[in-house]
């Protein structure tokens, strides 16, 4: 009930996953990332137990495609699961269950994986991945929108549109971008004005946040108050 991209940039190593589905809040389940090992989806009726599983699994360095079969090992729905991962140095491998629903299956690009089920055709994923094959001048997540944006012009979803998410990580344990729809009309071009936000605010929370490199982020109050200013915010910290 969904198509998606798992996706490795090799320029930044950033990891990420980009899905859209005509059902609710498809970013609560479906995708999963970690800085260094990799990204999942996993969609069809999902096992969000999957997800980390997999990733677990190219930790302990497994390939793509074994850490698939181990996480599935226990999973007696396997058949009505579709599961597909991008590792850190870019393999991929993909799962369609033999229950999944029609149209379904997956398909390998470079350093990027797709798969979708309950699909107008199979036209939309092969469109989605020349799509992000072509458009490599642009940066991951708008690469990844335009991918989407062409599955959606061959057919979509089958049963309409509803949600779609983004997740990306670059260096740290929590993701630089987590967007979600969880309920539109147009989930696609209200995620284009989600990430047309982020663009905005996130090189200025960027600034002060912790990462690995510096646990405690900025603590210069005045360099946060100036931030602030010119934002137009009348803020100050108690001192």
């Amino acid at each position: 009930m969904t198509w998606s991209i798992v996706a490795r940039d090799p320029s930044s190593g950033a990891l990420a996953v980009a899905v859209t589905t005509r059902a609710f809040a498809i970013g609560a389940n479906c995708p999963h990332v970690r800085a260094g090992v990799g990204a999942v989806a996993t969609q069809s009726l999902t096992n969000p137990y999957l997800g980390p599983a997999v990733l677990d699994a190219l930790e302990r360095g497994l390939s793509p495609s074994a850490a698939i079969a181990t996480a599935l090992a226990g999973d007696e729905g396997r058949h009505t699961r579709q599961l597909h991962v991008v590792d850190t140095h870019g393999r991929s491998a993909g799962w369609t269950g033999r229950h999944c629903v029609e149209w379904c299956g997956d398909l390998a690009g470079k350093e990027t994986h797709f798969a979708g089920n309950m699909l107008a055709n199979e036209r939309v994923l092969t469109a989605t991945r020349d799509a992000y094959e072509a458009a490599t001048a642009l940066p991951l997540p708008e690469r990844m929108l335009a991918a989407l944006d062409a599955g959606e012009a061959a057919g979509g979803d089958r049963r309409g549109r509803q949600s779609a998410a983004l997740l990306m990580t670059t260096t740290e344990d929590f993701p630089d971008l987590n967007i979600r729809v969880d309920d539109h009309a147009a989930p696609l071009i209200e995620l284009r004005r989600l990430l047309g936000l982020w663009r905005t605010t996130w090189p200025l929370r960027r600034v002060w946040m912790p990462s690995k490199a510096n646990p405690s982020g900025s603590t210069d109050l005045d360099a946060i108050e100036a931030t602030w200013a010119g934002q137009g915010l009348d803020l100050k910290f108690r001192r």
